[in-house]
């Protein structure tokens, strides 16, 4: 690996999803193998890299803040001297972006990632670097793993560690098993600028979860577009069942986190190995969206309530103390009162433990942005709010339904009472709720004079407790 030098020092800023997350880190490994120090603050860096977020209004706004924030250090008086957009922002607007928004040196998109580093390195020779000219990434066929180039592939880099570098130390970490999606849901814009869905190969997914838990990493969890389809371009529909186990089994992983999963891919084997396979959490990230048929069909997706509670059925059949998180949209072109209360019947039995609730807006180049039926921003903001209130009220209720159930937390962080926080088998990273165990404390440590109590477990282990309360959505347990 080649040194770094005092000239190179790069700062990695991500938005958006923790497919994003992996994506920076990526980009650091490579750069990293290019002689590139990393540093945490873009305000000790020569070049800020910010990894933008694409999805929906609020995401784009803060993606433009974050550049915006890091062009402001080019004022002479920090180190940063080059602010660089990538990322799905990037790689969707391209030129555009770079017109309207001049404070940053470049826009690149996907297909200049295996040449950042000298993109980079020219932008601090003050060579200009072309912006991204943008595409429909749907119209283009998908590279299937065995026409990839072999440099692309991790077992052709030795230990992988050059292909991604840890940006936060914690005890899990996203793994992606794919990128792209094929489906054409009218609301979303994701595949126009992420492409066809692709399965990385098993065996590269392996080795990376190996490498992760070489590094510590005790939880890893598995994100795509649609982790659903994993394998249907290998040739195998099955290939996710077959991978569940053998990643359970790399040493050192203790948990296997599967997320957003489309209730119409979901097949009797896959539901066997995630109840089945010792590690798999019992954990499921159901993307439902709506629960109106007609609606749904509008959507471009299939099902309705009752396919839904058929399917939590299945779930709770084989786990009856599985945990359920969904996200749903309210307020697409053409939704009625009677689709609004379809939904909330839905929710109202299906005893979800964590529901994002997003209030439509036109994505430009979706099907959506064109139908008729648009409602008024007014309506809108209604329903999300009473959709909101409701999902709140029904959650709080599901966490309250815990209490007495037998969980193992994942420590994340001790506070400053000896208190250990950390994720039951049933809370997602970052997007669910959080788990408090109480019991933890020690006692104050001998010699120390703050008085403050230390805990007897540390970050990174698993501490078996009961659920003993709930605060809206995060649970409070007693350590066994």
């Amino acid at each position: 690996m080649i040194e770094p030098t005092p000239s190179r020092r790069v700062a990695l800023v991500t938005l958006g999803c923790t497919r994003n997350e992996v994506d920076s880190e990526e980009l650091a490994g490579r750069l990293a193998a290019d002689g590139w120090a990393l540093v945490a603050d873009p305000a000790d860096a020569d070049v800020a890299l910010v990894n933008t977020c694409g999805f929906v209004e609020s995401a784009k706004k803060d993606s433009i803040d974050a550049l915006l924030e890091a062009a402001d250090l080019k004022d002479g008086t920090h180190r940063t001297r080059k602010v660089v957009a990538v990322g799905c922002l990037a790689e969707r607007y391209g030129q555009d972006l770079a017109e309207q928004l001049p404070e940053a040196d470049a826009v690149l998109g996907f297909d200049s990632y295996a040449a950042l580093s000298g993109h980079l390195q020219a932008l601090l020779n003050g060579a200009p670097v072309p912006s991204h000219v943008p595409s429909d990434r749907r119209r283009l066929l998908p590279v299937t793993p065995v026409a990839r180039p072999a440099e692309l592939t991790v077992d052709a880099v030795p230990g992988h560690a050059a292909y991604r570098a840890l940006l936060v130390d914690r005890p899990w970490a996203p793994l992606k098993i794919a990128s792209g999606c094929d489906r054409r849901c009218a609301f979303c814009a994701i595949p126009s600028f992420r492409g066809s869905f692709v399965s990385r190969p098993p065996a590269e997914v392996l080795a990376e979860a190996r490498w992760l838990a070489e590094r510590g990493v005790r939880e890893v969890l598995l994100v795509s577009e649609n982790s659903t389809s994993y394998g249907k371009d290998l040739g195998d529909i099955a290939a996710l069942e077959r991978l569940l186990p053998q990643l359970a089994a790399v040493d050192g992983l203790e948990r296997i986190r599967v997320s957003y999963l489309q209730p119409a891919e979901i097949r009797p084997g896959l539901l066997e190995a995630m109840a089945t396979t010792p590690g798999v959490m019992p954990y499921y990230d159901i993307s439902f969206q709506h629960a109106s048929n007609p609606l749904l069909r509008r959507m471009r997706r299939f099902g309705g309530t009752d396919d839904f509670l058929e399917l939590l059925a299945r779930v709770r059949a084989a786990t009856p103390t599985a945990g359920v998180r969904s996200n749903v949209i309210v307020g697409f072109p053409g939704e009625t009162e009677a689709d609004v209360g379809e939904l909330e019947l839905f929710l109202a039995m299906g005893r979800l433990d964590v529901v994002g609730v997003f209030g439509y807006s036109d994505e430009e180049g979706t099907e959506g942005a064109g139908l008729g039926g648009k409602l008024s921003a007014e309506v809108v903001a209604e329903r999300l709010a009473r959709v909101t209130d409701l999902v709140e009220q029904l959650t709080a209720q599901r966490a309250e339904e815990r209490v007495g159930e037998e969980i193992v937390v994942l420590v994340e962080e001790i506070d400053e009472d000896g208190a250990v926080i950390g994720r039951a088998e049933i809370q997602g990273p970052d997007v669910d709720g959080t788990t408090r165990v109480e019991g933890a404390a020690l006692g104050m440590p001998s010699g120390q004079v703050t008085g403050m109590p230390s805990s007897r477990f540390a970050v990174g282990d698993l501490v078996s407790a009961v659920v003993t309360g709930s605060e809206g959505v995060d649970l409070v347990a007693e350590a066994r």
